[in-house]
């Protein structure tokens, strides 16, 4: 980080990320932005990201400014680096060089190849000093969807994962409603408007007719994905219903017309892959998702696809739901093999966080 940093300059960065957090779920595939505009050590505009397509965080902070002959004497912090190409908006850099705003601090680089240090370097040709690096962590961490997609070319990967205590998903039978309380499903449904897939397997909608919609809280709705290689759910079954988009992942030799035919007549849209060796490349799935510039994945499926995704280093995140409840060992487990023979091979994480929601203990975690 740029030395010459304040416990004001950070307290305005915080500031920039809670404004940011506003766009969540609105914004994808488009990372989160907030800023903050000062003069004298007093905040005289404010402004996010509001939606896809819209005007940037510094647009809406500048406009926000009822005095603008302040701001050639102001300093502008956003949390992260301002464009400096033209996409859907003309770029940020242009408006804060022609607004003359002399100072200029910044959460963290844009990792978009189409930026990546050129709007720090534009500002700087222009005469503003800026500071880079205040609460970069905590700057990435709000974006870390954009982050992935940009750096691995995949979208974040975050396994949701609902257990008892001994770390059983469902009973012996097969029954897994419900392991958590009521508080937990609609944290469930808050994480969902955030993500802009959620995808599960056939196994999963087979057993529970998972629906994978948004309807306890308000958020958008995401883009449900099915890994179902033999076309082998009901076409009746609520993923394939109203209320969201569904993609289909499907073997190209299961593809036959008549069973397509019906898909497409419930909207669903069906990506063919190879799957030689009886299974689908997650990898290209994954792929394919990026093409279609979804930035992130949640998934919500039984163990063996969890374990997938651990065993190819494919998640990047877990969230866990533990009830204080006991299923004992005839239960059915809340991972697949892991390959794991000794110790030394386990598969570590980091705990970000840990909450209670409800009765359950809710964890976030990160894949080491």
């Amino acid at each position: 980080m740029d030395t010459g940093v304040t416990p004001f300059d950070e307290a305005c960065m915080r500031r920039c990320l809670e404004l940011a957090e506003k766009g969540a779920g609105s914004v994808s595939p488009n990372p989160m932005v907030g800023s903050v505009v000062v003069h004298d050590g007093r905040v005289i505009g404010e402004g996010w990201h509001e939606r896809y397509g819209g005007p940037h965080a510094e647009v809406n902070a500048i406009a926000s400014v009822r005095e603008p002959e302040l701001l050639a004497s102001s300093t502008l912090y956003v949390n992260l680096e301002p464009c400096s190409h033209f996409g859907n908006t003309p770029p940020c850099c242009d408006l804060i060089v022609g607004k003359r705003i002399p100072r200029v601090v910044v959460g963290c680089v844009d990792p978009n190849e189409k930026v990546a240090g050129s709007g720090i370097a534009r500002l700087r040709q222009a005469g503003a000093k800026v500071t880079v690096g205040v609460l970069g962590e905590e700057s990435e961490r709000l974006n870390e969807a954009f982050m992935t997609s940009h750096r691995k070319g995949r979208p974040l990967v975050m396994l949701k994962i609902a257990q008892t205590l001994d770390g059983r998903i469902a009973t012996s039978l097969g029954a897994s409603k419900w392991i958590t309380g009521e508080e937990s499903r609609k944290e469930v449904h808050r994480l969902r408007g955030r993500y802009d897939a959620v995808l599960t397997s056939s196994s999963t909608v087979v057993a529970d007719d998972a629906e994978l919609t948004v309807r306890h809280c308000q958020g958008r709705q995401p883009l449900r994905v099915l890994l179902d290689r033999q076309l082998r759910v009901p076409v009746e079954s609520k993923i394939f219903g109203p209320g969201a988009r569904t993609l289909v992942f499907a073997s190209a030799a299961a593809a036959e017309p008549e069973r397509l035919a019906m898909l497409e007549a419930r909207g669903v849209e069906v990506h063919l892959l190879d799957a030689p060796h009886g299974r689908m490349d997650l990898g290209e799935v994954l792929a394919e998702l990026h093409r279609r510039r979804v930035l992130s994945v949640m998934v919500e499926a039984g163990s063996a696809l969890a374990a997938a995704f651990v065993r190819e280093r494919l998640a990047d995140k877990l969230c866990l739901f533990v009830a204080p409840r006991l299923f004992g060992g005839d239960g059915l487990p809340s991972f697949g093999p892991l390959d794991v023979l000794l110790p030394g091979q386990s598969v570590d994480l980091r705990i970000s966080s840990s909450r209670m929601v409800g009765n359950d203990l809710m964890l976030e975690a990160y894949f080491a």
